[in-house]
C-alpha cells in the first residue's frame, strides 16, 4: 500500500504548530534560553530545523547541489553543526523563526508534489521522500523536546509519537553501525503503548529479545533525550539492552547521548 504523504504532513504540521505555540510568545530572552544539548539556545534548536528542512528541499529536488553542499559542509572544520550556530547568532529571533516557517513551508509543499517512493540523498543513505518526511517529523520532535525541556513545559503528546517510534525501530542496524559495532543479526520485539492507548508493535513477537513500554519513552531514548534508565521500559535480552544504550534515529556519528539522573 502507497505510504500516504498527506498524512505524514498532517503529523508535521501538527508538531510543527505545537513548537511555534511556545517559540511565538518568547522575548529575546527566553530564544536565549540554554537547552539541554551543551552550547545549544533555543535559537540553535530553531535555526537546525530550518537549516535541515531547506536541505530536505534541495535534496528532493536537485541531488546535484545537494551533494555540492554536503562536500562543502564536510570540508568546514567546525562541521554543519556548527555552521548553523554560527548564522542564527547573527540573526534576531523573529528572523530565525521567519526562517524556520519559510523552509518549512517550501518542504511540505515540494514533498507533497513527489512520488512517495523516490529517492533522496541525505547525510547518510538515501531515502524515500516518505522517509524523509518521517525524519523531519522525528527532529522537530526531537529538538522541539529540547525546547520544552528548557522552558521547563510538559511537550504535549501527539501522533508524532507514532513516527518518531517507527524510525527509532528502522535505525536499529544504523545504530550499531554508527558505532562501529556489528549489527546482531537477531529481531527484537517492540511492543509500544501510544498517548491514546493504542498499541503498536514491530518485529518478532516470538523474540527473546524484547522492549515494551510507554511509547514516549521510546521515543526519548531514540532520539538521545532521556538516559534509558530514567525511562520505564522494560527492556528483556543482550542485544535489546545493547541497543537502547546506543540507539540513535538520526543520521551521522554517534551522538553523545544524555547522562542518566536517577541515582
Amino acid at each position: 500500500m502507497p505510504v500516504d504523504l498527506t498524512m505524514l504532513v498532517e503529523d508535521l504540521k501538527a508538531e510543527t504548530a505545537e513548537l511555534r505555540h511556545v517559540l511565538v510568545p518568547l522575548d529575546e530572552r527566553g530564544w536565549k534560553t540554554p537547552t539541554p544539548a551543551p552550547g545549544w539556545r533555543v535559537q540553535e534548536q530553531v535555526a537546525h530545523l530550518a537549516y535541515f528542512d531547506e536541505a530536505a528541499t534541495t535534496a528532493a529536488t536537485d541531488a546535484d547541489q545537494f551533494q555540492r553542499e554536503l562536500d562543502e559542509a564536510v570540508r568546514d572544520a567546525d562541521g554543519i553543526t556548527e555552521r548553523i550556530s554560527r548564522r542564527s547568532r547573527t540573526m534576531q529571533p523573529v528572523e530565525v523563526l521567519a526562517w524556520f516557517d519559510s523552509a518549512r513551508r517550501t518542504m511540505i509543499e515540494t514533498m507533497l508534489s513527489l512520488d512517495p517512493s523516490a529517492r533522496v540523498p541525505w547525510y547518510g543513505p538515501p531515502m524515500s521522500v516518505a522517509s524523509s518526511l518521517t525524519a523531519r517529523i522525528m527532529e522537530t520532535w526531537a529538538h522541539g523536546q529540547d525546547v520544552f525541556d528548557a522552558l521547563e513545559l510538559v511537550h504535549p503528546p501527539s501522533r508524532a509519537l507514532r513516527q518518531v517510534s517507527h524510525l527509532g525501530v528502522q535505525t536499529f542496524t544504523n545504530s550499531f553501525v554508527s558505532h562501529g559495532l556489528d549489527v546482531p543479526d537477531v529481531s527484537v520485539f517492540v511492543d509500544l503503548t501510544g498517548p491514546d492507548g493504542s498499541v503498536w508493535t514491530w518485529g518478532d513477537p516470538t523474540s527473546d529479545e524484547r522492549i515494551s513500554g510507554y511509547a514516549l519513552d521510546f521515543a526519548l531514548v531514540v532520539t538521545q533525550r532521556r538516559h534509558v534508565d530514567d525511562t520505564n521500559l522494560k527492556i528483556h535480552g543482550p542485544v535489546a539492552a545493547e541497543w537502547m544504550s546506543i540507539a540513535q534515529a538520526f543520521a551521522g556519528p554517534p551522538g553523545e547521548g544524555r547522562s542518566p539522573t536517577k541515582p
